[in-house]
């Protein structure tokens, strides 16, 4: 891999947070007194932090195939709606059983499990809305609704959890079965994040296909990384119980390779997601610099 400046991204997902966190807060305001507990919930989940790195990632794609950040805007809103939903949906009891969540209580442990799960749908179902109204060209707004519905839906990130929970039932040490879940639970949406990007740009297809592999090998070195910090990292750290995974039994890259293999496997995907990048100039430099601090943070 070229040389990265991944000390330069922390500064670039900030930077974008704020304007992605501004566009949240204008499209979750509460229509009425009557919504305003579930839009309280909402928004508590949505705007309470995170790296945000879905929705830059969006934006940067865009910006990549010459495309303006405000036309991805939109989208980049609605990756984090989904991308927000699937976390209050991971920590309910039936799921991960996680009482936090980016540092703060999780969102069924603050309003109460019923609340969590319809804040949760509403953010999925209002992700959908945002590309309805939000996107001026009616192409556009369907192939992107195609591109989200897919990587969210039953082969994309619930497909994935399925999966999890399968593994985690059956206490199964299967590489195939890890592969699926975590190209489905986390690499489908941030692959996902990528080609909408793309779109936004009105890219060609050569350029969208180039995306959506780069994204899915960043997508495969992000879990990868995340599973290491669970097992390496503090609570304090990651905002989240940290020892959850191994403590459930879950089937990740950590419990089935050891830390060092897996710090390796991170980095090849790192590697690939980089030479899936060939097609660009130094337009696409942040996306290369993004593709080395996935496997370089600590949090």
């Amino acid at each position: 891999m070229a040389e990265m400046r991944p000390q330069a991204v922390p500064d670039l997902l900030r930077t974008w947070g704020e304007r992605v966190e501004a566009a949240l807060d204008r499209l979750l305001a509460a229509p009425d007194e009557a919504s305003r507990p579930l839009f309280e919930a909402m928004r508590y989940m949505v705007l309470g932090g995170g790296k945000r790195l879905r929705p830059a990632l969006v934006i940067l794609a865009a910006e990549a195939c010459g495309g303006p950040a405000e036309a991805a805007m939109p989208a980049a809103c609605a990756v984090e709606m989904v991308h927000t939903y699937s976390l209050i949906h991971d920590d309910l009891p039936a799921m991960d059983d996680d009482d936090l969540r980016r540092g703060r209580p999780s969102c069924h442990k603050r309003f109460g499990e019923a609340m969590a799960i319809l804040a949760g749908d509403a953010l999925l179902t209002e992700a959908f809305g945002v590309l309805a109204r939000e996107v001026a060209d009616p192409a556009t707004s369907r192939q992107m609704a195609a591109e989200l519905a897919s990587a969210a839906g039953a082969v994309g990130m619930v497909g994935g959890q399925v999966a999890d929970l399968e593994a985690e039932r059956t206490r199964s040490r299967d590489p195939r079965l890890l592969d699926l879940i975590h190209r489905r639970k986390t690499a489908a949406l941030i692959a996902a994040s990528a080609v909408l990007g793309a779109l936004a740009a009105d890219a060609s297809e050569h350029l969208v296909r180039s995306l959506r592999e780069y994204g899915g090998h960043l997508g495969l070195a992000f879990q990868i990384a995340d599973d290491i910090l669970d097992a390496s990292a503090t609570t304090a750290d990651l905002g989240k119980t940290a020892g959850k995974d191994a403590a459930a039994g879950k089937l990740t890259y950590v419990t089935l390779y050891g830390l060092e293999s897996a710090r390796r496997r991170a980095l090849a995907e790192a590697d690939r997601a980089v030479d899936a990048l060939a097609p660009f100039g130094h337009s696409a430099d942040p996306l290369r610099d993004l593709a080395r601090f996935v496997v370089e943070r600590t949090r």
